[in-house]
């Protein structure tokens, strides 16, 4: 007598098909979980030797301190110009990020919005310089910075970096998905174009802002080779440059990672406070914009 396969039931057909996407959820967050954990793996190393002897993180340069010690921080800032690299890239920074919010919204708008010659023009050159490599600009940088004789200056520093050809490319792009209904409005009221740009626009593009503030920020935070080429004067040396001035040996002879890990965990800080404090208005990239 044969066996008879009773056919599956409803119920246990429906628990098969919903383990399916169950197992495919758990393989995505396994993948996910690793992947997280060797992006911010470096990251830990960095805040855990920071917080070793130097023996310590020569000996054991992966693992839990075994005896924590913040005599990397105190001899950094007691030893270095640490406050002084702090205070230079705080102000270049948040110079940079007003000025270039202000700059890129401007020439923005007027590429989104005014009829002009050459607007084409003009945006397929933003578009081209986006292309090419800064390095390649250091050098014609450094020649204006001297004809300017602005060299050694905090204008050398913060001029250059006023106006970027990607910021300018967001905001332009955000502009043109604002109805221009909303501005012939104001205009009817006689509202002037510039009022039209500040007191009616501008607000509408709150996310397109943001994005530009993170983005500057963290340029300016971590820029390096402009202030190489910008000056040469210690007293206006950025973090980036005094960091780098570190790592090439500048306290003491031998690797001192516990003294360069631990300036670049402070340098990390501001960036990622700016980050998580914006993070939301980033991806509701829509919230600005009226649909027609």
């Amino acid at each position: 007598m044969s066996d008879v396969v009773a056919p599956r039931s409803h119920q246990q057909q429906h628990a098969g098909w919903s383990l399916r996407p169950h197992l495919g959820t758990y393989i995505a967050t396994l993948v996910l979980i690793v992947l997280a954990v060797i992006y911010i793996y470096p990251f830990v190393v960095n805040v855990l030797t920071s917080f070793k002897s130097q023996p310590e993180a020569v000996a054991n340069p992966l693992g839990l301190p075994h005896t924590w010690t913040v005599a990397a921080y105190q001899r950094l800032f007691s030893a270095s110009d640490f406050p002084l690299w702090f205070r230079n890239s705080a102000i270049v920074a948040v110079v940079v990020t007003v000025g270039r919010v202000f700059f890129d919204a401007l020439a923005g708008y007027a590429l989104a919005r005014l009829r002009f010659p050459g607007r084409g023009t003009v945006f397929a050159t933003l578009v081209a310089i986006m292309a090419v490599p800064s390095v390649v600009l250091l050098i014609p940088k450094f020649l204006v910075l001297k004809q300017l004789n602005i060299y050694n200056t905090y204008a050398a520093l913060i001029i250059p970096l006023l106006v970027d050809a990607a910021g300018i490319f967001i905001i332009k792009n955000f502009f043109e998905s604002i109805p221009v209904s909303v501005e012939e409005a104001a205009r009817i009221d006689g509202a002037s174009t510039f009022r039209i740009f500040w007191s009616v626009v501008l607000p509408m593009a709150r996310p397109a802002i943001i994005t530009i503030v993170i983005l500057s920020f963290q340029g300016s935070w971590n820029e390096l080779s402009h202030f190489i080429i910008a000056s040469d004067r210690p007293d206006l040396f950025t973090l980036t440059k005094g960091v780098a001035q570190l790592s090439s040996g500048a306290l003491s002879a031998g690797t001192q990672y516990p003294i360069k890990l631990a300036a670049a965990a402070i340098m990390t800080i501001p960036v990622a406070v700016a980050f998580f404090v914006f993070q939301k208005r980033i991806m509701n990239v829509s919230s600005g914009a009226v649909k027609e």
